[in-house]
């Protein structure tokens, strides 16, 4: 049972910085830096400044089977995204700052925090990728990679928000057997995973599926073995 931890989150200045890490995530940190907008997805933000701004942290751990993602749930009450795993993020607060400067990055520890419980000050943050926009909810994503140097129990603060909170090993995220296409009603069609009893698709596998390709981890896997989505989804 994870407890809430006050942060200094909001108001201090928030760095980003690649000094001291692992060198696993080397591939990540090339391709955070070298990705172009339009190589992460087909929607993005309106010309117009139209859209929520947000941001979701993409937490890379080290767990017992070697590097981890932190993921969750999200409840199946909630009005956007009902029942989808994801990672942990939502819509900037003005007291976040600039949505243009560091306020998605505070926005993505802040955020992090009121949902997994996780304290902060274990995260460094080392990269942000392009800004990114999910047309159905109107956000505009701006997601923010981090390295959970010092990991802190993490589990559901509020269960009206969450469901669960899990760790996902990229061993099984890259595994072929774990890979699918889904396929919505709307004839849409994307990457999904089937992971820890869940099936991770939408705007969070698609974020996964370009980081492990442009990271080189990324191994063949049978992209005409599909999944079917309903109209709720």
């Amino acid at each position: 049972m994870a407890m809430t931890r006050t942060s200094n989150t909001q108001g201090g200045r928030v760095t980003v910085t690649k000094e001291g890490l692992p060198a696993w995530l080397d591939p990540v940190v090339h391709a955070v830096e070298t990705v172009r907008p339009t190589q992460l997805s087909r929607f993005l933000p309106p010309e117009d400044g139209a859209g929520r701004q947000s941001a979701v942290l993409i937490l890379f751990g080290e767990g017992e089977r070697g590097p981890e993602l932190l993921l969750m749930e999200r409840a199946s009450s909630l009005r956007s995204h009902a029942g989808q795993p994801s990672f942990p993020g939502g819509a900037l607060d003005p007291e976040d700052g600039d949505p243009r400067g560091d306020g998605p990055l505070r926005a993505a520890l802040r955020e992090a925090e009121e949902e997994t419980g996780l304290d902060p000050s274990g995260v460094q943050l080392f990269g942000v990728l392009p800004r990114l926009y999910i047309p159905v909810s109107g956000f505009v994503v701006t997601p923010v990679l981090g390295w959970w140097r010092e990991p802190t129990p993490v589990g559901v603060v509020d269960p009206n928000e969450t469901a669960r909170v899990f760790t996902v090993p990229v061993v099984d995220l890259t595994d072929p057997a774990n890979r699918a296409t889904t396929v919505h009603p709307s004839g849409h069609r994307g990457p999904a995973f089937l992971v820890e009893s869940a099936l991770v698709w939408g705007f969070t596998a698609g974020i996964i599926d370009r980081l492990l390709h442009y990271a080189g981890w990324e191994r063949p896997w049978d992209r005409e073995k599909q999944v079917p989505l309903d109209w709720r989804a």
